[in-house]
């Protein structure tokens, strides 16, 4: 709208027309008028107009920049969920992984542990074992060092009297020897049997003794 103060001028000039002007000059001023305050409010609407647009248009704009972010925001948390969930899953698996190897480390050193023991009861038992069969050998080494002292004596005696004796008691005493003599040799030959049994059931060979 015209300012008030030139609408008032131009009505004491509109009154001094009227008061000096004829009615056409006057209609003619009106049409003016008129036709300036529509070009000022043609003028005015206009402006408003492009102040919409543009205010419409950075309003899209904004919209547009906005849903960008939150489509840029939503990716991101879509991202930062998948990367935490393949992280979880990752250390689960790993949690996992780690609690079967610690498991099937300590039942190998369970299983170790009772092998060794298990050794070490066997290698006590053999090592028991063959002390005993070397004392049962030094046993029978022994009763055979007394059943050949034995023998020899028996045979010393025999010849000696063979010497003081005649030929009839000599022959008494050969048959008598003759039925002793295997009764010796069989024991002898049991000891001899049982010594090489025991020293094959230990892993040693008779003939390296």
């Amino acid at each position: 709208m015209p300012p008030k103060t030139k609408g008032k001028g131009r009505k004491a000039a509109t009154r001094k027309k009227k008061k000096n002007s004829s009615p056409g000059v006057e209609a003619e001023a009106k049409h003016r008028l008129v036709l300036l305050e529509k070009e000022l409010l043609q003028d005015h609407l206009a402006l408003q107009r492009e102040e919409a647009c543009r205010a419409k248009a950075s309003e899209d704009r904004l919209k547009q920049r906005l849903q960008g972010l939150e489509a840029e925001l939503e990716r991101t948390q879509s991202e930062g969920r998948a990367v935490y969930a393949e992280m979880s899953r990752q250390r689960q698996a790993l949690q996992k992984e780690l609690g079967t190897r610690s498991k099937r480390l300590e039942e190998e050193v369970r299983g170790l542990r009772e092998r060794l023991e298990t050794c070490q009861r066997e290698a006590k038992t053999a090592r028991e074992e063959a002390e005993r069969a070397l004392r049962e050998q030094d046993g029978t080494l022994t009763e055979l060092r007394a059943h050949v002292a034995h023998m020899e004596a028996k045979y010393e005696e025999i010849l000696h009297l063979k010497a003081c004796c005649s030929q009839d008691n000599l022959n008494c005493l050969l048959a008598k020897l003759r039925a002793v003599k295997p009764q010796w040799d069989a024991a002898t030959l049991r000891l001899h049997t049982r010594h090489k049994e025991q020293l094959r059931r230990f892993g040693l060979n008779p003939l390296d003794l």
